[in-house]
């Protein structure tokens, strides 16, 4: 219960999924957890969960398209708990099945914001808050990025490209941060069964969230959609010591898909 004993996470997207299992999970290993969201409900219902079982949270209203926030958030974070050790961009928008030939700018627009800007601002503002609070111990950065950064998939274009820039990202990052001992890591889920799940299906569409869960189970060698605990579980060893020499990696967490 003690791997991340006396560090602080910042967490994106904790509202749900993925970024809730994980600061729930954080924090019963002993973190101090910052929950953002544009969620309040989802947010605070995380923080008000880690305070019911005896850990420290705080929930932060962010919407990570707009810079200024993001600053704010890492801020209130330090403020609150005197440090950063762990930045876990997890927060992202899913992309409703679209033609190339059907694609807006204002689709465009509000994918990159959330999965590549809000990411890269996170990093921005919160690179310097580690090597601050940590006296030069280092830390760790966490991306959540996706399968579908890894393999071509059909119709979801822009959020393909969102994450594989995130991919792209981590790994410049890994390497100008290398020197500063801080990691900086992706994580690739598959598909999963959480709730961002059914804003993939394409608007109007015939075809159920069922039969959409039941084709992509059929592509994963494990015969079962992802979980959130599988995914945070790997983001706790990234965020552990555990993992102090890995760094630029982009990892699948997929059953075998992509074996």
């Amino acid at each position: 219960m003690d791997r991340l004993k006396g560090k602080v996470a910042l967490i994106t997207g904790a509202g749900s999924g993925f970024g809730r299992e994980a600061a729930l999970l954080f924090a019963h290993e002993g973190a101090s957890v910052a929950i953002a969201d544009l969620d309040e409900a989802g947010g605070s219902d995380t923080a008000s969960r880690i305070a019911s079982h005896g850990g420290r949270a705080i929930f932060i209203r962010t919407d990570l398209g707009h810079p200024e926030q993001v600053k704010a958030m890492v801020e209130e974070t330090t403020a609150t708990f005197g440090r950063l050790d762990i930045l876990y961009n997890n927060a992202g928008v899913a992309m409703e099945q679209t033609p190339i030939a059907e694609i807006t700018e204002h689709q465009y627009a509000h994918i990159m914001d959330v999965n590549l800007k809000g990411v890269l601002f996170g990093c921005k503002y919160g690179v310097p808050a580690i090597e601050k609070t940590t006296g030069g111990a280092g830390g760790s950065i966490i991306n959540t990025a996706s399968m579908a950064a890894l393999r071509g998939r059909p119709n979801i274009s822009i959020y393909c490209a969102s994450k594989g820039a995130v991919v792209a990202l981590t790994k410049s990052l890994a390497v100008e941060l290398a020197p500063h001992r801080i990691r900086v890591n992706a994580i690739c889920p598959v598909a999963a069964d959480t709730p961002m799940l059914p804003k993939f299906l394409p608007r109007g569409a015939a075809v159920s969230i069922d039969a959409m869960k039941k084709a992509a189970v059929a592509q994963i060698p494990m015969g079962r959609l992802g979980r959130a605990l599988d995914t945070a579980q790997l983001a706790l060893f990234l965020a552990s010591d555990e993992s102090e020499f890995l760094t630029g990696l982009a990892l699948p967490v997929d059953g075998g898909y992509s074996a």
